[in-house]
């Protein structure tokens, strides 16, 4: 019986070595393809996770990283200290709401409307056109922007002056820069991100669509019925993503827009490590605040999971 209980292990392990051949043979150009992502991953993403101790040492870059002095949480202590780390997390979070509110539902509703209209012609003009500004770099889109909004040679100055009104100088006032940047990152994302909701629309069964109109609903009860519905799973996905991004603004937009006038608005945890880590040289300061935004990131992310599985949506 032993003999046998073995053999038939033998067997079994043997025969999946054979299936695990097969399927590798039969994918093999699909793993090679994996190989290049893969590399980038490990040598762009888990590797630099070492780096991550510096939060926790006094780093010198002269003595280097596993050569420097040991401070424990003594880097987080002086930032949960630090008046300016409030202030630079609350205009992150503010911005961050801004564009959750008007960002994330704009290439939503703006996928409907392209789903909806009938003429081929017309809506491969417009999906080319909307997704244009995603090709256009953040330095190019900002000196357009600067260009447009400058009180003495800016195109919406010149229509507010022969309108009688004084030229309003939009990037020197701190009022303005929010409604500006979250404008122009809705604008410049919008298109792009119609392509993940249409693709999702695509899979849509027809004959849902076909057995509303025979019970005689509408276009509106058939977008609120089937096609709200068909793209929730999409919706909830891309939801919970940008809810991990929540304190990343984006450096480049901000940088290039904001100015000592409006650092009380602009100035977010993205700028805020660039001076003091680069500009300054604290390193090991501003590895903290890159270690706070993580973890704040992986505990909204878990968070707003555990939220969509409640209500039948969940990503894991």
């Amino acid at each position: 019986m032993a003999i046998s209980l073995e053999s038939r292990r033998t067997v079994k392990g043997l025969e999946r070595k054979s299936e695990g051949r097969r399927h590798f043979a039969k994918y093999m150009w699909l793993y090679l393809f994996l190989i290049p992502g893969c590399t980038y991953l490990l040598i762009f993403k888990y590797i630099p996770i070492l780096g991550v101790v510096i939060a926790f040492k006094d780093f010198s870059v002269v003595r280097g990283i596993w050569a420097s002095e040991w401070v424990g949480f003594d880097n987080f202590q002086y930032l949960f200290q630090s008046h300016d780390f409030y202030i630079v997390l609350r205009n992150t979070l503010i911005l961050s709401l801004y564009q959750l509110v008007w960002g994330f539902p704009a290439p939503i509703l703006l996928a409907i409307m392209l789903n909806e209209v009938q003429h081929m012609l017309f809506k491969r003009v417009s999906q080319t056109i909307l997704y244009l500004p995603h090709f256009i770099s953040w330095v190019v889109l900002a000196g357009m922007i600067i260009n447009f909004l400058s009180p003495s040679t800016g195109a919406v100055n010149h229509i507010i002056a022969s309108m009688g009104y004084k030229p309003i100088p939009f990037l020197l006032e701190p009022s303005y820069f929010r409604t500006i940047l979250v404008s122009a990152e809705v604008w410049k994302g919008i298109g792009w991100g119609t392509i993940i909701y249409l693709a999702a629309m695509t899979s849509i069964d027809a004959s849902l669509y076909e057995a509303a109109k025979i019970d005689g609903a509408g276009r509106i009860k058939q977008i609120r019925h089937i096609t709200i519905p068909g793209i929730m799973p999409t919706i909830v996905v891309l939801l919970v993503l940008q809810l991990g991004h929540i304190l990343d603004n984006g450096f480049e937009q901000v940088f290039l827009l904001y100015n000592p006038s409006t650092y009380e608005v602009a100035d977010v945890l993205e700028t805020y490590t660039y001076r003091i880590g680069l500009i300054d040289g604290r390193l090991s300061f501003s590895a903290a605040v890159g270690v706070f935004k993580a973890v704040v990131g992986f505990i909204l992310v878990l968070g707003a999971n555990r939220i969509a599985k409640l209500f039948g949506h969940h990503i894991w």
